[in-house]
């Protein structure tokens, strides 16, 4: 038997409503500072490499060395605050995140940056996957519980598309390092709220730390991205390369063979046997990567090719924040009552279709088409989050709940940083020149988005095609 996600459910059911709203509002504040600085660097990043004279592979570190800590120490975080306490963990990591973000804007150089990123990611690794297990702790009825999951899920999205559009006003108003330390006195609120309103909880049994597990996952994590990174200056015959490959398919020949062995693996991989619940990570890891690309381009076409200072760029993506604000509790709705099929097969062909029309950007396209073009991004962001959330943990016995909402949002993070690392790579040699370089290499990245989107619609059909009742995963 894993960990369970409510220790203590009859309990949960005696919070009212209204505390019940209160738990759920400071979570999903929680989430939306975490999920907030992977996308609110993006806009800061011209004025970064300005200020710090940093390198393209510096820029992508700055926003990847984050996602990679969040991908890589996500499980672990989650099982940690089911051995010592939830909320414990929950409010440790606002305290660490808040430090993290104190020291990014303190930040004298690139490598000090990227090191305070890491910081940051490691509060936001209690933050994440603690809070989701606090939810579904607190919403124990099956409708109320997935209203609250899809809720939570839109945060996500919405953390994402709002970042961009704080930053470019702080940037423009305060300069870069006004977009971390806005943090702090949002956490340290967040920190007096979690101790008056969550209630606390741990594991019935509480799964035991998996040190090779999560070595294994670290180097394969860190053995790909950093391919991918340092391709661009090194290239793909380097023995540095090479050697991090390889580091990184014995990884993933590691985690096969020795997960499954041990009583309590950091990967439960027999959680795969669940169709919905495999679909969803493959799901979680292509949206994000798409997302992850766009913003990474785009933050850069807007300001380093087209010369729009930092507020105008923010402002330039609001046609993908307006429509998380009004589709995501929608979406969240749709999916309690329909299941994820539908909004998955909108964001999908919305990404896609978004992908497909930015072929079409050049440095001189008319103002008008380039938010149009983005509002299709904007309508996939907000269908996408909820049913990943709820396909991934629907269906699953309690017990393997919260360790299965952590998979999904590693999902999330491995996409957002594969993302971030490949377009990176694609367009960081030609940014110097701009113009029509620029545009030539971020039409590669539109083909990749093109594919993903496309990815998502096939798996979004079948899962319709095998049916809505998901398969469960045996249990000890």
């Amino acid at each position: 038997m894993v960990s369970s996600v409510a220790s203590s459910p009859a309990a949960s059911a005696t919070l009212s409503r209204r505390r019940k709203y209160l738990v759920l509002t400071i979570c999903c504040i929680s989430m939306i500072v975490v999920v907030m600085d992977i996308s609110v660097v993006n806009v800061a990043l011209p004025a970064i490499g300005h200020d710090l004279h940093a390198a393209e592979s510096g820029l992508q570190w700055t926003v990847d060395a984050y996602t990679l800590v969040l991908a890589g120490f996500l499980v672990l975080a989650g099982s940690t605050a089911d051995r010592i306490g939830r909320r414990r963990v929950f409010q440790a990591g606002l305290a660490v995140f808040g430090l993290g973000s104190l020291l990014c804007g303190l930040a004298p150089g690139v490598g000090w940056l990227v090191a305070a990123r890491v910081v940051q990611a490691v509060g936001g690794t209690m933050l994440n996957p603690v809070a989701l297990a606090i939810v579904a702790n607190t919403f124990t009825g099956a409708a109320e519980r997935a209203r609250a999951i899809g809720v939570f899920g839109s945060v996500s999205g919405l953390g994402l598309a709002l970042g961009p559009i704080l930053g470019g006003g702080l940037v423009d108003a305060f300069g870069w390092r006004a977009v971390f330390w806005i943090n702090v006195p949002v956490v340290a609120a967040a920190v007096v709220a979690a101790a008056r309103y969550l209630p606390e909880s741990r594991a019935e049994r509480a799964r035991r730390f998996d040190p090779v597990g999560q070595l294994l996952m670290v180097v394969l994590l860190g053995g790909v991205v950093t391919a991918i990174i340092e391709s661009g200056s090194r290239g793909w015959g380097s023995p540095v390369i090479v050697g991090l490959l390889v580091a990184a398919a014995l990884a993933v020949a590691g985690i096969v063979w020795y997960e499954p062995r041990r009583a309590d693996p950091l990967l439960e991989l027999r959680l795969f046997r669940s169709v919905p619940f495999s679909s969803a990570i493959v799901l979680a890891v292509f949206a994000l990567c798409g997302f992850g690309a766009f913003l990474f381009v785009t933050t850069q076409y807007l300001q380093d090719v087209r010369g729009l200072p930092p507020v105008a760029a923010g402002l330039c993506l609001l046609p993908v924040g307006v429509p998380v604000l009004v589709i995501s509790p929608l979406t969240g709705r749709l999916v309690a009552r329909s299941g994820p099929v539908p909004p998955l097969l909108v964001a999908g062909t919305a990404l896609a279709l978004g992908g497909s029309a930015s072929l079409w950007l050049r440095p001189g396209t008319p103002l008008c088409a380039v938010l149009a073009t983005y509002l299709l991004f904007g309508v996939f962001l907000g269908t996408v989050n909820p049913p990943i959330s709820n396909a991934a943990i629907a269906g699953m016995p309690r017990s393997m709940a919260g360790l299965a909402g952590s998979l999904a949002s590693t999902g999330r993070q491995t996409g957002t940083t594969l993302g971030v690392a490949v377009s990176g790579a694609i367009v960081g040699p030609a940014l110097a020149a701009g113009g029509t370089t620029f545009t030539a290499a971020a039409h590669r990245v539109w083909w990749i988005v093109v594919a993903l989107g496309l990815g998502i619609v096939a798996l979004a059909l079948l899962g319709a095609r095998t049916g809505r009742r998901p398969s469960r995963p045996r249990t000890t």
